[in-house]
């Protein structure tokens, strides 16, 4: 058993959490039980995962994708009241970092990412906000545009979409999990043959196709699987506690 006030400071600390400028607060975001034994971490704070903690036995959830954006209607309403009342009924508490843990340099989305498929990390990438929500870096072997996707696509459990951007041999890339399209440019710019993250919008695949360089849009979930989990695992190792990873499906 750990105290919640002592695993919060240090989450908040390890991830450096006042270095980051957020869409969301991070942190706790829901009050839980005092005393933590179970940890259970996933994605997204959906219904579907605060049930299955629930189901669990979870004192506390940790999640990526939490509760209260900016810009979002603020009201306790529909989803939102049905998802706290689980959370409360079930007493279980809600810790979520999102910024924090895409840039984080052990257990940070882009890292675990770079780690899955053997890439080799040679710096920083994407720096917003606080921090490189991304990573640059380089493959062990050149290889085809074909065979990165075929490479992501067994890793992550589903194809990606592959735009092409020209017919030579991968050998440098760069990535970003989640909804980073939009930092295409930027790598293109810095040279490299490809470009990874989780998203895809309209205009990316004509910036693909002119900067020429391939694109890859691997998926938000199957691309943020990496840091809540590795998060939760260091958490519970540093506290000796249970923990659970759910991987509740998305598509997108």
């Amino acid at each position: 058993m750990a105290r919640l006030a002592d695993l919060v400071d240090w989450c908040d600390r390890y991830l450096a959490v006042s270095d980051f400028t957020d869409y969301a607060p991070n942190g706790l975001q829901v009050a839980g039980p005092e005393q933590v034994q179970k940890v259970v971490s996933g994605v997204t704070a959906s219904q579907a995962l605060i049930d299955g903690a629930a189901e669990r036995g979870a004192d506390l959830l940790v999640v990526h994708h939490g509760f209260f954006w900016k810009g979002e209607d603020p009201r306790v309403v529909g989803m939102k009241y049905r998802r706290l009342s689980r959370l409360l009924e079930a007493g279980i508490g809600l810790l979520a970092y999102h910024l924090p843990l895409d840039a984080h340099a052990e257990v940070g989305n882009a890292v675990g990412l770079g780690r899955a498929l053997g890439w080799q990390v040679e710096g920083p990438f994407a720096e917003r906000n606080g921090g490189p929500l991304g990573r640059v870096g380089s493959l062990t072997e050149p290889c085809s545009g074909e065979e990165l996707a075929d490479s992501l696509g067994a890793i992550l459990g589903r194809p990606p979409l592959h735009i092409r951007g020209h017919g030579r041999p991968i050998r440098r890339l760069a990535w970003a999990t989640g909804a980073a399209e939009g930092f295409i440019e930027e790598a293109a710019d810095r040279g490299m043959d490809a470009f990874v993250s989780g998203e895809i919008s309209e205009p990316t695949v004509h910036i693909a196709r002119e900067c020429g360089i391939d694109y890859f849009a691997a998926g938000h979930h199957a691309t943020e699987t990496f840091g809540p989990d590795a998060l939760a695992r260091r958490l519970a190792e540093e506290f000796d506690l249970d923990h659970e990873f759910l991987d509740v499906d998305s598509p997108a």
